[in-house]
């Protein structure tokens, strides 16, 4: 019985520390956070262009337009923020940059 438990002990405590290692996403910057030095950066873009659009918006910026995503990956568009109509992206990573 001593062994069984031993046994399962040691495959508890050495399961626990995979499970801490197993994250595949990469960090999203916060709703307000400052846009990554590089962006737009190029990559494989999970966003919808809802998402896109949401994340512009909470961002301050609305009247936003139609965002098509180019080769890189990038949404790109229109939209307005402080009563002038710039143009905006939005990376893999949900940096927003202006035009």
């Amino acid at each position: 019985m001593k062994k069984l438990l031993l046994a399962f002990l040691i495959a508890a405590t050495t399961s626990f520390g995979a499970l801490a290692q197993t994250a595949t996403t990469s960090p999203v910057p916060s709703p307000k956070g400052e846009a990554d030095k590089n962006a737009p950066l190029p990559g494989a873009n999970s966003f919808t262009e809802g998402q896109a659009k949401s994340r512009l918006e909470a961002n301050g910026y609305s009247q936003v337009g139609p965002l098509t995503k180019d080769a890189n990956g990038v949404w790109k568009g229109s939209a307005t923020h402080g009563g002038a109509k710039v143009n905006v992206t939005v990376d893999y990573r949900g940096n927003i940059t202006r035009q």
